[in-house]
């Protein structure tokens, strides 16, 4: 039972803490009137992990990260997507090292990790980007695509980070990022074992970053990127008349710039806040029937999906 000195304690962190929560509000304030420019670190010479790099947001990533000056290696399944990487960012003036290795093996993860410690060096930027979707209904889905969907999209975020995380622990420094969803933060029709992968993403990046600060790895920074749908291809047959699709040069962009600014979470865009900010403020009946309205719950009622990876 607390007694009265610990309640003063209490009360007194209290208000330290309100403090402290109004500084914070302020700094975030006017942080968005200074440029990016003058707030972007220096990536020159950092070896950038990403995987999935072979096509999409992931290739885009390795180029905006090579232009940057990074050292990119690229991981995906695909070994002509990775070789195309390769040749972009090379023909950039970069530098550029591609691994073929299947993410839904925990041993291929571990194996590959150490040739990259060898042959390139000690990672500093991890991009866990790659990611794949059934788009089923949940009794539509096999079972074989459903144990993918977690392997790729959350399952090989452990193997990887377990891989590259003791090595920026012992230098103080380094950057973990999970490209992860709005579909992490909000349900949709036909995406059960996606959405709940993607939460899982999300849920992963916040638990670490608690983790990480209260061992006092403070030089180690995450990122979670929670874009809606991309035109990559990815989420072909797509549709919806209210909500945005985004464009993956712009989406790429954005989220490079969330690692040279150290920006925490990213949601994109920005004006999905509102969703979520409705989503814990009103009834969960009431979203469901704005979602009907906005003809959210049929967005994927028309899915494709990506044909052949490029």
């Amino acid at each position: 039972m607390a007694d009265g000195k610990d309640i003063g304690i209490l009360v007194l962190r209290v208000l330290v803490g309100l403090v402290y929560t109004v500084y914070c509000v302020l700094e975030a304030l006017v942080l968005t009137f200074i440029p990016r420019r003058y707030r972007r670190k220096n990536i020159k010479g950092h070896i950038a992990l990403v995987t999935g790099g072979g096509s999409g947001i992931g290739r885009l990533m390795c180029l905006k990260l090579a232009r940057r000056g990074a050292i990119v290696v690229t991981w995906d399944v695909n070994e002509e997507g990775n070789a195309e990487t390769v040749r972009q960012v090379v023909e950039l003036g970069g530098q550029c090292r591609a691994y073929t290795v299947d993410l839904c093996s925990r041993h291929a993860i571990y194996a590959t990790a150490a040739k990259v410690k060898q042959e390139v060096g000690k990672v500093d930027i991890l991009v866990n980007n790659a990611g794949v979707v059934t788009g089923k209904r949940l009794l539509d889905c096999p079972d074989e695509n459903i144990i993918r969907t977690f392997d790729v999209n959350i399952m090989s975020h452990f193997w990887t980070t377990k891989a590259f995380l003791g090595d920026m622990m012992a230098r103080g420094k380094g950057h973990i990022v999970t490209i992860a969803s709005m579909a992490g933060k909000v349900p949709c029709n036909r995406l059960v074992d996606y959405c709940s992968s993607k939460f899982a993403a999300v849920g992963f990046d916040e638990t670490l970053r608690y983790e990480l600060r209260v061992d006092g790895h403070t030089g180690i920074h995450t990122t979670v990127v929670c874009p809606v749908f991309i035109s990559t291809g990815m989420f072909q047959g797509f549709q919806s008349k209210y909500l945005p699709v985004l464009e993956p040069e712009w989406v790429a962009e954005e989220a490079v710039d969330a690692i040279l600014l150290n920006t925490r979470v990213l949601h994109l865009p920005s004006t999905m806040k509102i969703n979520l900010f409705l989503n814990l403020l009103l009834p969960q009946k009431v979203m469901f029937y704005l979602s009907d309205c906005l003809d959210v719950n049929h967005m994927m009622d028309n899915f494709v999906g990506r044909k052949k990876v490029q």
